[in-house]
């Protein structure tokens, strides 16, 4: 019977498939033509700034009887449409990027970052990665720009890794990581914290960046008969590499780099194939000496980066008192 048939199946999947990127490409069009409108007409609106504030409240309502049906076009619309064209004088910039962009990811940008670079930064980053809305706002509220661009990484990554990876390495650690999804105790262990990561696996990829695959914690590696536990393994799909996290709940030690350097050559030794790049370690402390860290990592042979983690504390005593304990979180994790 046709419809049972293989060929046939595979068709319509392809088909479906071809279906779907073309609504994608037709839904990117449409969206590229709007901002495009509304950066033209946010020229049009600056060009007459002297005609006072009735005129974009004399625009709207002209617009609303002409186009009735027509969505997007109030007073506060308007203003914004004036706003980014006010903003962004580099067009190549706005058909590159922001028309790349949707509607509401724009507004986020024009109403939260007031610096111009940091503006276009994150306005890169969402067209690189998709970001939503919320995840913008996510990202701009988390302060991602100082963590990922101002704030000094301690990494042995560019003497240890062959260029880009190096770079792209460096580009995608953080310093702090935020992990402000985690219900806090003041008596957490590293394992309690690690379980609740997993838990929210979700947060935590997002909090990590972009290419990121997680493949599991307490991964076991057995060398020699010995069984040794990694706190968390990933693989990065941009670096080509896995990516080894240790976790640690108080401040940075010189033996940790040469933990981590061991598992590093044990995954090297047992996971990575000769498609993979060379593995890649992250030591998360809850706070560290720079020039203590520089020096751990000075003749490791691996490449490590340290940075610190950060853990929202000051939380109202009511929603303290909604999360569940250690205990709960451990338990639920048992018998999921």
């Amino acid at each position: 019977m046709l419809m049972n048939n293989n060929d046939y199946l595979t068709i319509i999947e392809s088909i479906k498939s071809e279906i779907y990127s073309a609504q994608y490409k037709a839904a990117l069009n449409v969206n590229h033509e709007m901002i495009i409108l509304y950066y033209n007409i946010g020229k049009i609106i600056n060009q007459h700034k002297s005609w006072g504030n009735k005129f974009i409240d004399n625009l709207a309502a002209d617009i609303r009887i002409e186009f009735p049906n027509v969505k997007g076009y109030s007073v506060r619309n308007l203003k914004y449409m004036s706003k980014m064209a006010d903003t962004y004088s580099d067009e190549k910039f706005v058909q590159q990027v922001a028309a790349q962009i949707p509607w509401g990811q724009n507004i986020v940008l024009l109403d939260k970052i007031s610096d111009y670079d940091i503006r276009v930064w994150y306005a890169e980053k969402t067209l690189e990665n998709g970001w939503s809305r919320n995840v913008l706002i996510h990202q701009i509220e988390s302060d991602l720009y100082s963590r990922q661009v101002l704030n000094s990484k301690i990494s042995n990554y560019e003497t240890r890794l062959p260029s880009p990876q190096s770079e792209l390495a460096i580009q995608t650690m953080k310093d702090p990581y935020i992990f402000d999804f985690i219900p806090f105790r003041e008596d957490m262990a590293e394992r309690d914290i690690e379980n609740a990561l997993v838990k929210d696996v979700t947060k935590l990829l997002l909090e990590l960046g972009t290419g990121f695959a997680f493949l599991g914690n307490q991964y076991r590696l057995n060398i020699g008969g010995d069984d040794f536990y990694i706190d968390l393994l990933f693989y990065n799909l941009n670096l080509r590499s896995y990516v080894v996290i240790e976790l640690k709940t108080g401040d940075f030690k010189p033996e940790y780099a040469g933990q981590l350097n061991f598992y590093l050559s044990a995954v090297d030794g047992i996971l990575k194939t000769e498609h993979d790049n060379q593995s890649i370690g992250l030591l998360l402390c809850k706070s560290k000496n720079n020039l203590v860290a520089e020096y751990a990592l000075k003749d490791i042979s691996k490449p490590i980066g340290v940075s610190e983690y950060k853990i929202t504390t000051n939380l109202p005593d009511e929603l303290m008192k909604q999360l569940p304990s250690v205990e709960d979180i451990q338990n639920r994790i048992k018998y999921n």
